[in-house]
């Protein structure tokens, strides 16, 4: 086949000797069989921000440094430049979380090159040697079911011992091989220690795949394990073979963040969907009124007519008057 414009730096630097055909298209990639040496693997191009259609990254980059102070200020002040250190920054999440995990011992796709946007990476086999299914794509029995559900729940265990919180997990990002199920697809993922959505994110993680497994083993659907994983890696106590009983945690122990992050995802959710049918912005709400007592009116001051004035000053000369003259008498009485 014609190789790819994206590929051609590979080719030319001896990263892969041919492309055979493409694999598969997602909303990160393209995905692309190629062949090095003796060897099948996967080439993965990154879409260009533009043509991605990947929503509210900012949950997953919240948190995400270089080193470089003057990138960062660049990254933040959404430069030209800064776009693109963070849209390198965004491909290279990936690659670093898979050498962080693969080290760790959780089965993902081993990393080999990263160059130019594209990384070549091992190809995941089914017992056929062709490109494992995804779990999409497969019907299990309930043993099965129970079986690929703890296995996975202790993947998710071992990645957050690890530091990395994979933030996009489904059936889609699972493929069975020969040797058991393999994690896919890691640009989203968030580092606990710094994101502040780690604990919403895991939860919705752990969430799918009690949902999506727990279609083919009901019981599933009762456990709560993604807070109970949480609690104890917050504590220090995570470790990739902790005991786990999936029991909801005290109402009194509820986690308010928790619950605003779900409150802005339905007014999120609900914005989209406006953009989508074209409505305009809904309205923002009012603020609240407080209701106070009213202050009580000053007493209206009355001003003396001037008849009422002139009779007030009669009064006043005539008592004024009678008393002197009392007092007069007396005293000359007193002198007699």
């Amino acid at each position: 086949m014609r190789i790819p414009e994206r590929l051609l730096p590979l080719v030319d630097q001896g990263a892969i000797d041919e492309v055979i055909r493409p694999l598969m298209s997602g909303k990160e990639a393209q995905v692309y069989l190629v062949r090095t040496g003796e060897e099948i693997r996967v080439a993965k191009v990154y879409k260009e921000l533009d043509y991605r259609s990947f929503r509210n990254r900012a949950d997953y980059t919240d948190g995400r440094r270089v080193r470089n102070s003057r990138e960062q200020r660049a990254i933040a002040k959404r430069t030209s430049y800064g776009r693109g250190l963070d849209e390198q920054a965004w491909h290279t999440a990936e690659v670093d979380a898979l050498f962080r995990i693969h080290a760790a011992g959780v089965r993902v796709p081993e990393p080999f090159e990263f160059i130019d946007g594209v990384l070549v990476m091992e190809l995941v086999q089914d017992e056929h040697g062709e490109p494992a299914p995804r779990l999409a794509d497969l019907a299990l029995s309930r043993d099965e079911a129970k079986s690929m559900f703890d296995h996975l729940l202790r993947e998710v265990v071992r990645m957050l011992c690890a530091g990395i919180v994979h933030a996009d997990l489904s059936d889609f990002n699972v493929l069975l091989a020969h040797d058991g199920p393999v994690l896919i697809d890691f640009p989203q993922c968030v580092d606990p220690a710094h994101n502040n959505n780690a604990h919403r994110l895991l939860v919705r993680d752990v969430d799918n795949l009690t949902r999506i497994l727990g279609r083919f083993a009901p019981g599933l659907r009762r456990m709560r394990y993604g807070d109970e994983i949480w609690d104890l890696y917050e504590a220090g106590n995570l470790r990739p073979d902790s005991p786990l009983t999936g029991k909801r945690r005290q109402q009194a122990q509820a986690d308010t963040s928790s619950l605003l992050a779900e409150i802005e995802d339905l007014e999120r959710e609900s914005r989209e969907r406006r953009e989508a049918l074209g409505l305009p912005p809904a309205a923002p709400p009012r603020a609240p009124v407080i209701l106070s007592d009213p202050e009580p009116e000053p007493e209206e001051q009355v001003t003396p007519s001037p008849s009422k004035r002139k009779r007030s000053r009669r009064r006043r000369r005539r008592g004024g008057g009678s008393q002197g003259n009392t007092g007069s008498s007396q005293g000359g009485k007193r002198r007699r």
